[in-house]
């Protein structure tokens, strides 16, 4: 039997009738981030827990995952080298189990968090006409599951490498963190049509910034201490979701 070539899960993405369109027949819509956005926490917190209860993850992965999520909080990260160690405790794990535990995990522990705030800001901008967009760094597993409970036109995450349906520890570049969101909603926008200068992009972290100077109507949501102070200095409102 022959071998198939390594894919990558980046982006979902349902019909858009009834999209608003704007100048020149071009869509508007609203980009989210995941964790502390949509939902009130982080999301990568409950699930070292749950791995760690699980004894997927060893107590050194456990304090490894930690350190990487603090590093993230910061701004201090290097993304590349911090997922390709992650993915690596799942090298040789077919999707299809990574993405069954991925749902039953959300359906347990995470569909719970979203915000009152994320759930009011959906139902104006599709009442606006606008398309509801996923954008996180996290699985496609979870953007998958999360979309789908929220009801979004579509999602972008970051990209796992899989071969015959199995993980092969390694991601796809760019990742969907800081600057990659820009190459990866970019590519988003030119296959839907969109105008990101007429745009939304809601987030909590100083690492999106990018996006927010990509879009025409950054949002700044329960902000980290960075983004904050970059707000301010913009005069833009901060919205508290939490």
């Amino acid at each position: 039997m022959g071998t198939d070539p390594p894919r990558d899960r980046a982006v979902g993405r349902v019909a858009d009738q009834g999209i608003s369109r704007g100048p020149g027949d071009r869509a508007v819509a609203a980009f989210f981030d995941f964790d502390r956005t949509l939902i009130s926490v982080n999301s990568g917190n409950l699930w070292i827990r749950r791995e760690r209860r699980l004894k997927r993850l060893t107590l050194r992965q456990l304090l490894e995952a930690a350190v990487m999520l603090l590093g993230y909080r910061l701004s201090l990260v290097d993304m590349d080298a911090s997922m390709k160690k992650a993915l690596s405790v799942y090298r040789g794990v077919r999707e299809a189990d990574l993405a069954a535990w991925t749902r039953e995990w959300f359906e347990a522990e995470v569909r719970r968090w979203v915000s009152a705030g994320a759930r009011r800001a959906l139902a104006e901008h599709r009442a606006a006409g606008h398309l509801c967009v996923l954008l996180t760094s996290s699985s496609p597993y979870l953007a998958a599951a999360a979309s789908e409970h929220l009801g979004l036109d579509g999602w972008i995450s970051s990209r796992y490498q899989v071969l015959d349906g199995v993980l092969t520890g390694e991601p796809m570049l760019p990742i969907c963190y800081g600057e990659g969101k820009v190459v990866l909603a970019e590519s988003y926008a030119r296959e839907r049509g969109v105008d990101l200068g007429r745009s939304y992009f809601y987030t909590d972290s100083y690492t999106d910034l990018p996006m927010l100077l990509r879009v025409g109507e950054p949002r700044v949501v329960n902000p980290d201490l960075r983004l904050h102070l970059w707000a301010l200095r913009r005069r833009l409102k901060v919205l508290s979701w939490l």
